[in-house]
């Protein structure tokens, strides 16, 4: 290596101290190209595509408190940061303080000026790099994800964002923004990815179109910048790309190839949420497996999905949300899915016409002073871990028995309790309606006694019935067994006391089937044993 380049080389390394760069994929996984090892993404959104072109809440607190809250308080390891094609094509040169005096955002720019006045009087590209850079000297890895061409909220149906030949969407102009994105980044080991576009929709979208353009994005893209992931949305709200099932993609992009999805319960009908709960989640499920989970459960040629939005009101006072949100945390666990919140930001410069906009699924509060709803991140705590490893020995695997709507894990002891996962107890099971013992440990095993008491740990002889344990309701996330009377019953988490118990099956009939209707909420004996390895 020539002088200069190992005097840059070291120079990079001293600026942005990056765990895992370049990445690549490896069958469903992203990897670290150099170990081959496993790289999980747990993101959170951070849109910069608006009006001001620049991220949220640089008007409320400096940009490195901003990267030390996501990294340090949140846990994300990573950003996905919007921006819009404009901005590059168009806008490029435009200052951030013309920008936002554009829009008469004066309170705003007197907040820039307070927090980070050092971005003033860059442009508004200058300002992203910056941003870009402090969040890689935070470890955090970057995607950048093309949200729109036209700085602007997202996303409607005919608002001319939607699909390639939309007022604003020339392809043409898409790719020269993607383009000079990829330069830009080009050798930044804080961008690990690019994601091509946010959510295709509108009347004119369609496959042919699709294959067309995204392709040539991506090859773009990976002829610019050869090191970075390049990340394809699919249709109809980043909710379709069932018809890569009958044809596959014809580039070749030496494994730097992931596909992305959004799952939100937007339209879906709150009395099934809460009602059936069971039936529902698992009819959703089946439906975003078949949509694009299906890309990573092929048994030869599965590749990496991105779950790069899905999110909540964080205020937790809408219940069919609420449970949508447990009902997706079981899906990201047992699957354990790369994943990106939405989103960073309680309030927007400018949304909508709407000075200082608050929005409920922001981290933040309206102030960005405080986390909105800490419990939130008690529920990610799990899935932001590494749950499976890119390693085939299948007799690596042991189970973890999770419960999503604390977001912790069962420990085994005197009387079973909830813990942190990273500290849960390890289990074997060889199939349904088998035992479930201690990991390497074929005598010990979970068994019940009565209803309302708690399990325990049997040392005797595992293949009684009241150790033998079903996946029972059609959203298989009951654990069934028989206690000493012959009553079938379910573990459960008493939310009082963190123990579990046993207790009857919630919204489940004499055969253990879902009812019609249930009022109560069954997602507290929602107990699923998530494979780990």
């Amino acid at each position: 290596m020539p002088l200069r380049s190992t005097s840059m080389f070291l120079l990079v390394l001293f600026l942005f101290p990056f765990h895992s760069f370049p990445l690549s994929t490896s069958s469903r996984w992203i990897v670290d190209q150099i170990s081959g090892y496993r790289v999980k993404l747990t993101c959170i959104n951070w849109p910069g595509h608006l009006h001001v072109m620049i991220p949220e809440g640089l008007n409320k607190k400096p940009v490195k408190a901003i990267v030390s809250d996501i990294s340090h308080t949140m846990g994300f390891n990573c950003v996905r940061l919007t921006w819009a094609t404009y901005m590059y094509t168009r806008y490029s040169n435009v200052t951030v303080s013309e920008s936002l005096d554009r829009w008469n955002l004066t309170g705003a720019k007197e907040g820039v000026r307070k927090n980070n006045p050092e971005l003033l009087e860059m442009s508004v590209v200058e300002a992203q790099n910056a941003v870009v850079n402090e969040l890689g000297k935070g470890k955090l890895m970057v995607v950048l994800d093309n949200h729109v061409s036209l700085p602007e909220w997202c996303c409607g149906e005919n608002d001319g964002n939607g699909f390639f030949g939309d007022e604003f969407f020339d392809p043409d102009e898409w790719l020269q923004g993607l383009v000079a994105v990829a330069r830009r980044y080009n050798s930044n080991p804080s961008v690990v990815a690019m994601s091509m576009r946010n959510e295709l929709r509108g009347p004119h979208q369609n496959v042919a179109s699709w294959y067309k353009y995204m392709q040539q994005g991506a090859v773009s893209i990976h002829q610019e910048n050869p090191d970075i992931l390049v990340i394809f949305s699919g249709l109809s709200y980043d909710t379709n790309l069932k018809f890569l099932k009958s044809e596959p993609l014809s580039i070749n992009l030496d494994n730097k190839l992931v596909f992305e999805s959004h799952w939100y319960p937007f339209g879906q009908p709150s009395d099934k949420w809460i009602f059936q709960t069971n039936e529902y989640c698992a009819n959703v499920t089946k439906w975003f497996m078949e949509n694009s989970g299906f890309l990573f459960l092929t048994d030869k040629n599965s590749l990496p999905l991105f779950l790069s939005e899905f999110g909540l009101d964080q205020r937790g006072e809408n219940e069919m949300e609420n449970r949508y949100f447990i009902c997706l945390l079981m899906t990201m666990a047992e699957n354990d899915i790369d994943w990106a919140l939405w989103q960073l930001p309680g309030s927007f410069m400018l949304r909508e016409g709407e000075v200082e906009k608050e929005d409920v699924f922001g981290m933040y509060d309206f102030k960005w002073k405080k986390l909105r709803n800490s419990t939130i991140l008690e529920k990610l705590q799990f899935v932001q871990t590494k749950i499976q490893g890119n390693v085939e020995s299948s007799n690596q695997t042991s189970y973890i028995i999770y419960h999503p709507l604390s977001g912790k894990c069962v420990k085994g002891g005197n009387n079973l309790s909830m813990t942190k996962c990273q500290q849960a107890t390890r289990w074997d099971h060889l199939h349904d309606g088998g035992a479930i013992q201690l990991a390497k440990k074929t005598t010990h095993c979970l068994t019940t006694i009565k209803q309302g008491l708690p399990p325990i740990i049997s040392d005797h002889e595992c293949s009684s019935p009241q150790s033998l344990w079903n996946v029972v309701s059609s959203s298989k996330h009951h654990l069934a067994s028989k206690d000493s009377q012959g009553n079938d019953v379910c573990l459960e988490v008493d939310p009082s006391t963190s123990k579990v118990v046993t207790n009857k099956c919630l919204c489940l009939d004499d055969n253990l089937r879902d009812v019609p209707k249930c009022e109560e909420n069954p997602q507290r004996q929602w107990l699923k044993l998530i494979p780990t390895n």
